[in-house]
């Protein structure tokens, strides 16, 4: 198993979310954070802003399924043709364990 953290713009995350929904992937836990990549911020006039506002996604997954998602994830959340900076980020790490609370199996 595989946990996907994906950091996309917030004009971008529901297309996102909808498209994976559409492939088979409804799992996703969804969070408002801040932020900065590689362009350390923003300048706009006289004003640099150091954290920019993004969404994160969650998701533990098969491995089997990683690289539909991962392709999904990079068409939907890109901007333009191209791309632009601060399109986001996927992270891929790996899960030993699930549990499912209610039963209390070991499962995804």
């Amino acid at each position: 198993m595989l946990m996907l953290k994906i950091i996309v713009r917030p004009q971008k995350v529901d297309q996102v979310m909808e498209e994976l929904l559409l492939a088979g992937f409804p799992s996703i836990s969804k969070m408002d954070i801040l932020g900065r990549g590689k362009q350390k911020g923003i300048q706009v006039g006289d004003i640099h802003y150091d954290q920019i506002s993004k969404k994160m996604l969650m998701m533990v997954i098969n491995e089997d399924d990683k690289e539909e998602v991962v392709d999904i994830v990079k068409r939907t959340a890109r901007t333009g043709e191209k791309g632009s900076f601060g399109d986001g980020k996927i992270f891929v790490l790996p899960v030993l364990e699930a549990y499912t609370i209610s039963t209390g199996k070991k499962e995804l």
